[in-house]
């Protein structure tokens, strides 16, 4: 299994960026994907998750109105769509997969980063204000 995040990059406050996650050697439609992202001196942090299905997805109250997330099965990719850029979204971005399939889903749970047992590189985000 390996994930690759992709689309990170540098945009001026209020700009916008669409970030991808390729999954390789899996089929990830039966599992819960997310989004988390670190900034520098700080603990990595839930932004956003997307059940198995595709049909729930809750974010942090952060982002909740600026980003979005969605998996295309098809493609087997993960994206995060973030809008209305602030300097504080500035971090390394990450995607991980659950690592339990068909995971019901529990908002809780999935803001978890326990939940995860595969995770990508990350994707650099920065955002000039």
């Amino acid at each position: 299994v390996q994930l690759q995040a992709s689309g990170g990059g540098l945009v001026q406050a209020g700009g916008s960026l669409r970030l991808s996650c390729t999954a390789s050697g899996w089929t990830f439609s039966n599992y819960a994907m997310a989004w988390f992202r670190q900034a520098p001196g700080k603990e990595r942090e839930f932004v956003a998750a997307v059940s198995w299905g595709g049909g729930v997805t809750v974010e942090t109250d952060s982002v909740k109105g600026r980003f979005s997330i969605s998996k295309d099965t098809a493609k087997n990719t993960l994206y995060l769509q973030m809008n209305s850029l602030k300097s504080e979204d500035t971090a390394v971005y990450y995607c991980a997969a659950d690592s339990r399939e068909r995971r019901s889903y529990i908002s809780s749970l999935y803001q978890r980063e326990r939940t995860y047992g595969y995770w990508g590189r990350g994707t650099q985000v920065t955002v000039s204000s």
